[in-house]
This record gives C-alpha cells, structure tokens and sequence, in this order.
C-alpha cells in the first residue's frame, strides 16, 4: 500500500491560544511561543529561518487576528481552518499535540483554507460592526426608555410610531426640563401628528411623574445620545474609507453609473453623501443597488464580509454554499439525508433581505416567495429567496451580469406555461388529451 505523500515538507501550523502560541512544522517537535507584539514577531522570524512558505491555524475567537497580520504583511501563505479539520484521538487532546497533528495535516494537504477577506476589507468590516454594535445598545437603551414611561403610566410610545423620532425627543427632552402641560407637549409635535392624533397624546401624556422614573428615564436618554454620536463617529470613518477606495490605496476608479431610482434609506444607514455612488465605485463601478431589496446600506455591509473580489467561489453554488443557504449532504450506505448548514453573517443579510420581498407587489421574486411559503412554509421559503438573491449578488460580481427586473406578470405567466406542460405531460401519460375550455361570450 502506498503512503500518503507529502505535498510540503516545510509546512507549519499554530495552536492559537490567548497566551501561548504552539507551533509545528510538518509535525515536528513543537516551539512555543508568547503573544505580545515582539513575541509574535519572533514567531515570524522563526519561521521565515526555517524556510516556512504556509502556515495553517484555527480561527480562535480574535486571538488569531494579531499573528494573522503579522504573517501577512511578512508575505508567508496564511490559512484558516475550521476546527472540524483538526480533530485528533479521543484522549490526546493537548496544545503540543493539536499542532503537531495540525501540522501533519496541512504537510499532506488535508487542510483547506477558509476565507479571510483582504486588509483593507477587513478595516471596513471593523468599522461596520463596531457601527452594528452601537446600534444595538442604543436600541436597548430606547426600550430603557419606554419602561421609564411605562412605569409613570405615560403613553406616549404607544401613539406615536418612534419615540427617538423628531416628535418623540422634543416630548421627552421637554418633559425632562419640567414642562408637563399636555397642550404645550402637543404643540411640539409635527403638525400632521397635531392634527390626527391630537386627543390620543393628550390622554397619553396624564401620569404619575414619579421622581425615580423621571431619573431612569434621563438616563435612559443620555445613553442613547452618546450611542448616536458613537454612529456619527463611525460614519465618518467609513466614509474616509469609501473615498479612498475602501483603504485599499488605489489611486483609479472605475467610471459609475447609477440606473433606477434610489431605494429609500433605513433609519439606520450611514449619513454619508453620495453612499450609493461611493459602494458602486467600491465594487468597481457595478450598481448592486439595482438587485432586489439590495439598497447601499445592505451592498456596504455584505461587501464587508465578502470583499470584491468573489472568484474565491468558483460558482454561485459555492458561494450560496459557504453562506450556509445550501443544505448540506449525508450519505451512509444506501441512506441519504440532508443537514442544516449554520449561516454565517452573509448567508443571514440575505435571509434579512428576502423577508422585505414578501409583500412586493410587482417583483417577480417576490411571487416565488409567496408560492414557495404556500407550499413549503415560510420558514423554507425565505431560505430558498435568500439563495436566489446570493446567487444573483454573485453572478453580478463575478460575471458582471446586468440585471433587468421583467416583474410579477412575467413571472406568474411562466408558472402557468411550466403548468401547462405538466398537465399536458401527464395527460399523455394516462392516454388523454387537454382540451382548453372555451371562453363565455
């Protein structure tokens, strides 16, 4: 029986840890090695003296970022491995061990590489999910908000349809300073909201005003303003990014055309001008806002998990695949199942993206949303649409194909040419002939 050759014989693998980093080559005796800065450049060094050209090691929480960049920009071959690659034997499970046996594995290329997008992708992705971070915890302190209320019985949330809106802040800062006049309350709101609402806020402004919850409530909106200014400061990073080509340091950009009209923007997308023609010019000059419930916002933030450049995925089911929107294949014997797959961050944006085309009215995606939920749930139907729509930000991407929406009538018309078929396949199978009826005068 032949042996398992080697394909590196200088091949080396790291056991990250948050303290110690265990490195083997070809699984070798191990060296161990600290993880401060100069520490990981020793490790560097080392292995540049060893004539180490690839390196494999686990993706461990963050502690793999630091040495990650420093093998880098030293120009060795990093790859990122799932954990599952690695396991060893039952009862041997130890630092030194682990990375020798890593170590023997990525020497007879048996490891594959995960994806990692590129440096300058990656100081966007920071950014955006600082931003992301932000948000959240400003929103909790708006339900901070709505207890303080609750709790004095005011109302005020249930009439109005945000509290953090234009409406809803000047109420809150004004009662805060002491005013508790419902009539001077009301006369702070948007005129349209004076006129249609204007008993509802009244009664819902009669409360306790109890000293404590005022307290709560302050505080409740203090931290909520120094969330928002945490946005602002981020917006404005993201946008020296943008404008110098994602910090890519790229000089030329490709010429940008924006076609169809500009989608609405969510309450909490960047404030920056011109995003759209900025993210365009960020996927050289291709408009993915064109795409289906794809709006600038949503583009930034997918191409801040998968970068620009998408031939890491050789076809859309590769990508659709990684993403997690692809049911996994078990195969035993004669039996044969499916596996759930766990979607990563992309493979969830587009699920987010999919549940906004449930209720289009003229989007021929949407129509294959609403037949799938009614025949499969919507559960299966939403996955299935967040397929449809990774593979067309593929194709986009890599083919540069152009995307033309034909709409909800041409959609339904082929549904019914694909039925037509089937009966009249059926109909032959059983010896029958269809005979379309004939339409009342």
């Amino acid at each position: 029986m032949s042996e398992l050759s080697v394909l590196d014989p200088r091949a080396a693998f790291v056991d990250v840890g948050s303290e110690q980093m265990h490195v083997s080559i070809a699984g070798g005796p191990p060296k161990v090695f600290g993880t401060f800065t100069t520490q990981l450049h020793a490790l560097r060094d080392w292995l540049i003296g060893q004539e180490v050209s690839s390196v494999a090691m686990e993706a461990t929480g963050v502690y793999w970022l630091p040495l990650y960049g420093v093998l880098e920009q030293a120009g060795l071959q990093v790859h990122m491995v799932n954990g599952r690659q690695t396991r060893n034997l039952p009862g041997r499970k130890t630092d030194m061990n682990d990375c020798q046996w890593g170590a023997t594995l990525h020497a007879h290329g048996l490891l594959r590489a995960g994806f990692v997008p590129p440096a300058h992708i990656r100081r966007l992705q920071d950014y955006l999910r600082l931003r992301s971070d932000h948000i959240s915890l400003a929103a909790s302190h708006v339900q901070h908000m709505q207890k303080a209320l609750e709790r004095m019985n005011i109302k005020l949330h249930d009439v109005i349809s945000s509290l953090t809106g234009v409406s809803g802040l000047a109420m809150v800062r004004a009662v805060l300073a002491g005013e508790r006049d419902p009539s001077k309350l009301l006369a702070l709101c948007d005129p349209q909201i004076q006129r249609k609402k204007a008993e509802r806020i009244k009664e819902s402004l009669n409360g306790t005003w109890a000293e404590e919850h005022l307290f709560a409530l302050a505080q409740a909106l203090q931290s909520w303003e120094h969330y928002q200014s945490q946005i602002v400061q981020c917006d404005q990073k993201i946008e020296v990014l943008l404008r110098q080509g994602g910090g890519s340091g790229g000089g030329s950009r490709a010429p940008v055309t924006i076609r169809g009209r500009r989608k609405g923007a969510s309450e909490n997308a960047p404030k920056i001008d011109g995003l759209r023609e900025l993210v365009a010019g960020l996927c050289e000059g291709k408009d993915l806002a064109v795409l289906p419930a794809h709006t600038e916002y949503g583009v930034l933030r997918l191409i801040a998990e998968v970068g620009t450049d998408l031939s890491a995925w050789p076809t859309g089911k590769h990508f659709t695949s990684w993403a997690g929107l692809a049911p996994g294949s078990r195969q035993s014997g004669k039996r044969r199942g499916s596996t759930k797959r766990q979607r990563n961050r992309a493979g969830r944006m587009f699920c987010v993206m999919a549940r906004s085309l449930a209720r289009s009215k003229d989007i021929a995606l949407g129509g294959f949303y609403r037949r799938m939920a009614a025949r499969r749930g919507t559960l299966v139907a939403n996955i299935a649409l967040a397929r449809k729509l990774a593979t067309q930000f593929w194709n986009v991407m890599v083919k540069g194909v152009d995307y033309v929406e034909h709409g909800l009538a041409d959609y339904e018309a082929k549904v019914m040419q694909t039925k037509q078929r089937s009966l009249q396949r059926l109909a032959k199978q059983l010896g029958q002939q269809v005979v379309p009826m004939t339409k009342p005068a």
